[in-house]
């Protein structure tokens, strides 16, 4: 990849780009509607995405170790797999399935076979304890659940309370039947020759999936998203692959189809912004088990893996790797983040460790717009890494002030969002629904500004520090802390002041024998940002800081720590 040029050259060219390839009668063209743009062409139901990887046929799909699916066999299963929940498990359209294991092929074997079957998709988060995956299941009420051996475990109070009216249970890798009402995927029959999927009439208004926020910020929600919102959703990633293919001078018909290491767990959102262009190009995406940066480092290797996409953790983890190895890793041609807020640090550590041949993508989405909406991509992430860069077309922003107003460019507000990706609701939770969206626009709950036409998010509303009438961005105190040369990882928070209401906390990770004090971090954000973003106190971990499975930061759980740790 060339290195960048000119900020005002580059903005110009994606903007030119990107006006392009949403121009009317292009792939990307859009028609506004009372909901806001959506996608003139396209799929109009996931069953379609699924039906044209036919076409991929022997292709490899999904690699999980020793093991692969190619396009042919993960349609025929999924095929298969819709027929017996109609017709063995007496499933009807509009019910739900629950889905809860690891990133096995089988995983994405259930989710489709529930669109091919007109049935709604519920990933549940694997990481959950028993108590909270029983929590969803009472929500979403599911007539099956499909489930590997360890979730099977953790499921066993909740399917016992469940007494003769339990859903169906559908084992991956579990050597016994638990529970009357149980088969194991092993033992079903193997897909027939030919078998077409079953004939269920399906709506682009119908539910397609529920899928639970990560609960950073309280209990999980149920975002119930529609067959189109997650059509829009197959679309964008392609989108802002065309851009970063003609922003960098190459011919998008000599593009040849990627083979991804998906980090991302199959229940987030994040890991269909991967799958979906593969699914389009019949690419391959190579699967772990958990996050091994030293495995992962052996499989770009093996598998001459061409794209990284994971959280900032792994990122740099996966950099942190390289380093130790003196990897050079060849194949790699891509590093793409979302998911949490990437420190300026990982854009800088991608240009010198690959010497600028290195492409880098940063994108924003949410559980509730189905994923990336918004994304950096091309020179302009490395020579502006706090942009988020510039929304696709079925998507609009808008910079709201508390009353809801459209704000001008540079000022900070709300980020509210409209389009057809946008998710239809909270499941069971009208009241939640109601305080998400206001005059139709989505209530994203980040702080962001729009400089340029490209938006940059300041911080999460709930994380905002009011110091004596002053805010305080924690993300942006964090990123400084972030480029200081013995700093791991950092939460910054606010604590309750007497006088000024709250003043600045920042919890502390320091690398494996770095040395730096208080003093010294305080002076470092001292020399870049105004007084009273400086931290009164800074704290030390010698563990990892809370994050979920996903990479977020649980401030809350930080929170009464550090609240405890000062009074003391």
């Amino acid at each position: 990849m060339a290195r960048p040029v000119p900020s005002s050259h580059s903005l110009a060219v994606v903007a030119r780009v990107q006006a392009a390839l949403s121009a009317p009668g292009t792939p990307f063209a859009v028609t506004e509607t009372p909901q806001g743009p959506r996608y003139t062409s396209g799929p109009a139901v996931l069953r379609e995405v699924l039906e044209a990887t036919l076409a991929h046929g022997d292709r490899p799909f999904l690699v999980l170790g020793e093991n692969s699916y190619s396009y042919a066999e993960h349609y025929a299963a999924a095929a298969a797999l819709a027929h017996r929940c109609l017709d063995r498990y007496g499933l009807r359209p509009g019910d739900r399935v629950a889905i809860a294991m690891r990133n096995l092929p089988e995983w994405q074997v259930a989710f489709w076979a529930t669109q091919l079957a007109g049935l709604i998709a519920v990933p549940l988060n694997a990481w959950w304890s028993g108590e909270e995956l029983g929590h969803a299941l009472d929500d979403c009420s599911p007539r099956l659940i499909v489930a590997d051996a360890e979730r099977v475990e953790r499921l066993g109070p909740w399917l016992a309370a469940c007494g003769a009216d339990r859903p169906w249970l559908l084992t991956v890798g579990v050597a016994d039947a638990p529970v009357p009402g149980t088969e194991r995927y092993e033992r079903l029959p193997a897909p027939a020759d030919g078998m077409p999927a079953p004939e269920v009439a399906v709506s682009p208004e119908d539910d397609a999936t529920i899928m639970y926020t990560s609960g950073t910020t309280g209990r999980p929600k149920g975002v119930t998203a529609t067959q189109s919102a997650w059509c829009a959703a197959t679309m964008s990633p392609r989108f802002f692959a065309a851009t970063a293919v003609l922003t960098a001078g190459r011919e998008p018909a000599q593009a040849t189809p990627q083979t991804a290491l998906l980090t991302w767990p199959f229940f987030h959102v994040a890991a269909f912004t991967t799958l979906f262009p593969l699914m389009a190009s019949g690419g391959t995406a190579v699967l772990l088990r958990k996050w091994d940066p030293a495995l992962a480092l052996e499989l770009i290797a093996r598998h001459e893996i061409t794209a990284f996409t994971g959280v900032p953790t792994t990122a740099l983890g996966l950099l942190d790797a390289v380093d130790r190895a003196q990897a050079s890793l060849p194949s790699l041609a891509t590093i793409s983040t979302g998911g949490a807020a990437a420190p300026p640090e990982l854009p800088r550590r991608i240009a010198e460790r690959f010497a600028g041949r290195m492409e880098a993508r940063n994108g924003y989405g949410l559980t509730e717009t189905c994923g990336s909406v918004i994304a950096s991509v091309g020179t302009r992430y490395f020579e502006f890494p706090g942009s988020i860069g510039r929304p696709s077309p079925a998507v609009s922003v808008r910079i709201a002030d508390p009353s809801g107003a459209a704000l001008p460019e540079g000022e900070v507000g709300e980020l509210r969002l409209r389009g057809q990706a946008v998710f239809r609701g909270y499941w069971n939770n009208p009241q939640a629904t109601a305080e998400a969206f206001a005059d139709g626009w989505f209530r994203t709950g980040d702080l962001a500004c729009l400089r340029d036409g490209e938006l940059y998010i300041v911080d999460r509303i709930k994380d905002l520090v009011i110091r004596g009438g002053e805010n305080v961005y924690c993300v942006e105190v964090e990123g400084v802390l972030h480029d200081h040369p013995a700093v791991a990882d950092v939460a910054v928070l606010g604590v309750p002041h007497p006088v000024l209401g709250e003043e600045v906390a920042a919890v502390v990770l320091l690398r494996p024998g770095a040395h730096a004090d208080a003093d010294e971090l305080r002076a470092h954000v001292a020399g870049r940002l105004a007084a009273f973003k400086v931290p009164a106190h800074v704290l030390f971990r010698t563990g990892p800081l809370p994050r979920n499975p996903t990479g977020k930061l649980l401030k809350r759980d930080l929170r009464a720590a550090v609240a405890a740790e000062l009074a003391s």
